[in-house]
């Protein structure tokens, strides 16, 4: 018993067995590792029965989504064409569909007063600062800062970020703020009998260039009018998953230079012609060569003489001659 608390008093003072403790623990491991065998087994069993289940249930979910989305891929591809129809009878240029990359999330800043996260695509992917980055839901928030291979993302619910948006119900303009809060935003600029109420689908109004336009971006979860202020008090929840996606799409938009130029192409373009048939070759006149003289011009043709043009005199007949018998 002595002994026993001697080494311990030495071992917490002086760490004497620190050594001998490492040794004891390397030769108990595998029977450590053999007496949790069968509980790691029954465990493995059972998580593996479980993963098929959950397996097999989101290859049917995704089953159905992909049926889904199939049957509006066709009435989306009829709407497109129906709208190209009436673009050509519009004389209008063709809006070109915007470009996409899919980037994945990295990190986030820990930083509680702002939201930025950073993405694993940089300026070698063609990444640019003030990008506009997406979910599969609504607009996440744009690129604030590229660096080769990754970037960092400025979330719509930052304080600093504010991102035009339009009412989707009647078109009413406004401006979303951040509120440092992931689950809200703010419209502050909106005057005491805007046309707006709980329920309405904010989507981006295109204004500014950076945004892309139609694109979905909060819903209105509360709008209070307070007596005697000048402007409504109206929060909205953002439909980007923002606390919870994984992956992001990058938009490339088309610039209004881009624009401009199809504008001015598409009016400038004609209906096409149909092709001429190929004509003879014909032989080029033949060249004067150095110090010959040149070719005389042809002698142009009598003119007419035109009605009230003065007449030259007849000329005098000529005397008859004798027939051949005398008689005269």
């Amino acid at each position: 018993m002595l002994v026993s608390l001697a080494l311990m008093v030495l071992d917490h003072r002086q760490h004497h067995l620190d050594a001998l403790r490492s040794a004891l623990v390397v030769v108990t491991y595998p029977l450590q590792r053999l007496a949790q065998l069968p509980v790691a087994a029954s465990e493995w069993v059972s998580q593996a029965f479980a993963s098929r289940e959950r397996l097999q249930q989101a290859a049917d979910d995704l089953h159905e989504q992909n049926l889904l989305l199939k049957a509006r891929l066709q009435k989306l591809e009829a709407l497109e064409a129906e709208n190209l129809q009436l673009r050509n009878l519009l004389d209008s240029s063709i809006k070109v569909g915007e470009r996409v990359l899919i980037g994945e999330l990295i990190a986030m800043d820990l930083d509680p007063y702002t939201q930025r996260v950073t993405i694993n695509k940089g300026s070698t992917s063609g990444v640019y600062e003030g990008q506009p980055v997406l979910d599969a839901d609504a607009v996440m928030g744009q690129v604030v800062q590229v660096t080769p291979f990754s970037a960092q993302v400025l979330l719509v619910t930052d304080p600093s970020h504010a991102i035009p948006i339009q009412v989707q119900r009647n078109g009413l303009r406004s401006i979303a703020v951040g509120t440092g809060r992931t689950n809200q935003l703010e419209l502050p600029y909106l005057p005491i009998n805007a046309d707006i109420r709980e329920g309405d689908v904010l989507i981006t109004s295109g204004l500014g260039g950076t945004f892309p336009a139609g694109y979905p971006v909060a819903t209105v979860q509360a709008v209070s009018r307070r007596a005697g202020e000048a402007f409504p008090y109206v929060l909205a929840a953002p439909r980007a998953h923002l606390d919870r996606a994984r992956e992001v799409l990058l938009v490339w938009t088309v610039t209004p230079l881009q624009a401009i130029r199809a504008q001015e192409e598409a009016r400038t373009a004609g209906p096409v012609q149909p092709a001429e048939p190929p004509r003879p070759a014909v032989a080029p006149p033949p060249t004067a060569t150095a110090g010959a003289a040149p070719p005389k011009p042809a002698p142009a043709a009598p003119k007419k003489p035109s009605g009230h043009a003065q007449q030259t005199p007849p000329k005098p007949a000529a005397p008859r001659q004798a027939p051949a018998g005398g008689r005269p």
